[in-house]
Parts: structure tokens; C-alpha cells; sequence
């Protein structure tokens, strides 16, 4: 057993990294009284609707909370279905099944990202709406999930929690449905010290709504129109997200080098890393190989000193919490498969080159590759 010599993520070497500007955060924030939304929060939902080319960005405590909240707006409600995959966080489902609506899986495709062939044969009368997640950062196929929403009437929300930074033919993710749902937990690439969301739209009216939602219903501090929740982002998370904007290219491009460093030095054709297309801009949030024998390697890596994560090892559908649904193995075949081979390889901007090397040889030498 080694000492770890490659983290998978490295949240103190970023600490390091922008200690003066996270101190500086630190001390405004504290030193200007204003602690939830405010003048902070404000130039963050300016700053990244211009980034993304969102019409509006409204910030929220966390993810989920956009994903529930784009859903809510799209009228999503008891009894209705929401299509979407079974490879994904659990916040997927749950964000349908907090309205009391039914999450309706699709197989995935070779990109671990919805099977969008296979959406129709899933519409029934009770569909509302498409949820597609861009796993890891790479966006589904947008172009053809619209066109199916179009001409079945429904509304497509997006799960594009991994997908800032991220571009399909020239669009941010995000800013194809009504609503897209982006997360800045700490293991993302666009990352708060806690957890924190953002929604965006082009719809003035979904803005509006969830941002007086998002603050209890009120329209004023002693005028409530509406019961809502407290789903406010605080001004520290916002202050440090508005530092960490201006780094994020750099970040994402750091990512995408170490990303092509690992397909130069990788020989072992038993360990599949994902390829980027011409149309599309991948922002890493995740770097994931399918990786034949995936427990032994993973292993294997683990005694050398590189830390790996499965992510996921079980599909949504196969989850307690899904059993009654009624799915069972072997309904999603792809999704199954994929499951049993992912590793999630360590690739964050803080690694170098040596590090880099030193993981692509060990994938090598477990395989007999050369």
C-alpha cells in the first residue's frame, strides 16, 4: 500500500491556490453585514446569464433545488411522468419525485448521456416533460430531444448540473429547455465552499417565479403572495463564486490538456476514455473511462497511490428508493453495462504532467500494455 501520490480531487491545493482571494471574500462579505442574496448574488446572476447567454440566471442553495424548481415551473405535478436516464445522481428522480410526479427511464447511449432513439416509444398520455442529464459535462443531443418535445407538446427541463462551461454547437447547456438546473457543489468544476445552485431560462415569468419562491413567497419583507421555501443562495458562496468565474476558462481548459494527456499516454485499449466531437465542448466536471475488470484496477491503482472513484456503480432504476417503479436488471442493458465499468480517473487542473504520466502507465502495466 503507498502513500496517496494522485488525488482524485485536490479541494486543499485550490484553497492554496486562491487563498488571498478567498480571505478577501471572506472579510467583504463579513464586513458588509449582508450574509443571504444581496448586491453579491445579484452581479453572480448578471455575470453568469452573460457567460452562459441565459436570458436570466436566478441563484439557489443548491442544484436539487433548480432541478425541482425548473420541473415546478414547467407544471410538472402528481401523476404526471418525466422522462429521463437511469445514469445520473439520485437528485434526478428525486427532484420528479418531490412534485409527486414519476421519473420514466431511457436506456443511454455510448456516451453514458440519454438514448434519444428511444425517448418516444416511452411517451405516454401522462408524460410532462424530458429531463436529459449532460453526464460529466458533455451535453445530450439537444437537437433531436427538442424536436421530440415539439411535436408531442411537452417541456424540457435540463439536468445540466455538470455542464457549466459546456457547448453543443456553439449553446451553453442549460439554455435549451425552459429551465436548466447547474450545480456549484464543491466537486464541481464552477464550485461554492458549500452547496449552491443555479437556475437559468429565457422565460422573464419562470424567473420571476422562482425568485420569489426561492424567498418564502415574498414579495416584500411583511408581503407574502404565495407560500414558498428558503432556497436562497448565501452572499459568501456567491462572493467566491463571482471570483472563481473569471478562472473558470482556465480551469476547464486545464482540465480538457490533462484530459488529452491521458489519450496520448493511455495504450490499454481495455480502459475506454471518452472522446470529445467536433460539435461539442466537453467542461470535464468528470473524467470517465469504461474500464474492463473495473474493481481489480481500480484496486490496483489504489495500492500505487492513485485514488479513482465508480461513479456511479449502481444505475438509478436498481436504487431501494426506485423499487417501486417496478424497473428490474436488465430493463436498461446499456445503463447496466456501463455501470459495471466506469472509473472515474483523477484529472483536476491541479495535477501535473508527472502525475498524469505516472496513472497512464499503471492503467498500461495492469493491462500488459506497452
Amino acid at each position: 500500500m503507498s502513500d496517496v501520490k494522485v488525488p482524485f480531487v485536490d479541494l486543499k491545493q485550490r484553497y492554496h491556490e486562491e487563498k488571498a482571494e478567498l480571505l478577501a471574500c471572506v472579510e467583504r462579505v463579513l464586513e458588509s453585514g449582508q450574509f443571504i442574496l444581496g448586491a453579491d448574488v445579484d452581479e453572480l446572476e448578471r455575470r453568469v446569464a452573460k457567460f452562459t447567454g441565459a436570458k436570466h440566471c436566478v441563484a439557489l442553495n443548491s442544484g436539487t433545488d433548480a432541478l425541482m424548481l425548473g420541473l415546478w415551473t414547467a407544471g410538472v405535478g402528481r401523476g404526471d411522468e418525466v422522462i429521463t436516464t437511469p445514469i445520473t445522481f439520485v437528485a434526478t428522480s428525486a427532484a420528479i419525485a418531490h412534485l409527486g410526479a414519476i421519473p420514466v427511464y431511457v436506456d443511454v447511449d455510448e456516451d453514458q448521456n440519454i438514448d434519444v432513439t428511444k425517448i418516444e416509444q416511452k411517451i405516454t398520455p401522462r408524460t410532462k416533460a424530458i429531463m436529459p442529464v449532460h453526464w460529466t459535462g458533455r451535453i445530450a443531443d439537444m437537437g433531436a430531444i427538442l424536436d421530440i418535445a415539439q411535436r408531442h407538446g411537452l417541456k424540457v427541463v435540463e439536468d445540466s448540473a455538470q455542464s457549466m462551461g459546456a457547448y453543443w454547437h456553439g449553446k451553453h447547456g442549460g439554455t435549451f429547455g425552459i429551465a436548466g438546473a447547474i450545480s456549484c457543489h464543491p466537486l464541481k468544476n464552477f464550485n461554492a465552499v458549500g452547496d449552491g445552485g443555479l437556475l437559468l431560462t429565457g422565460d422573464d415569468g419562470i424567473a420571476e417565479k422562482v425568485r420569489l419562491y426561492r424567498n418564502h413567497g415574498l414579495a416584500r419583507r411583511d408581503y407574502c403572495v404565495e407560500w414558498g421555501i428558503n432556497s436562497r443562495l448565501d452572499a459568501l458562496h456567491a462572493a467566491v463564486l463571482l471570483m472563481r468565474l473569471d478562472r473558470l476558462s482556465s480551469v476547464i481548459e486545464r482540465r480538457r490538456r490533462n484530459v488529452e494527456l491521458y489519450r496520448s499516454l493511455v495504450k490499454a485499449p481495455q480502459c475506454r476514455l471518452p472522446q470529445c466531437k467536433q460539435h461539442e465542448i466537453n467542461s470535464f466536471v468528470m473524467f470517465i473511462s469504461q474500464s474492463d475488470d473495473r474493481d481489480r484496477l481500480q484496486a490496483f491503482l489504489r495500492d500505487r497511490g492513485i485514488e479513482s472513484l465508480v461513479y456511479y456503480g449502481t444505475p438509478i432504476h436498481l436504487h431501494p428508493a426506485a423499487a417501486k417503479l417496478g424497473y428490474k436488471r436488465g430493463d436498461f442493458p446499456v445503463a447496466e453495462g456501463q455501470a459495471d465499468r466506469v472509473l472515474a480517473l483523477p484529472h483536476h487542473q491541479h495535477l501535473t504532467g508527472a502525475q498524469i504520466e505516472y496513472v497512464a502507465q499503471s492503467i498500461n502495466q495492469f493491462y500488459g500494455a506497452s
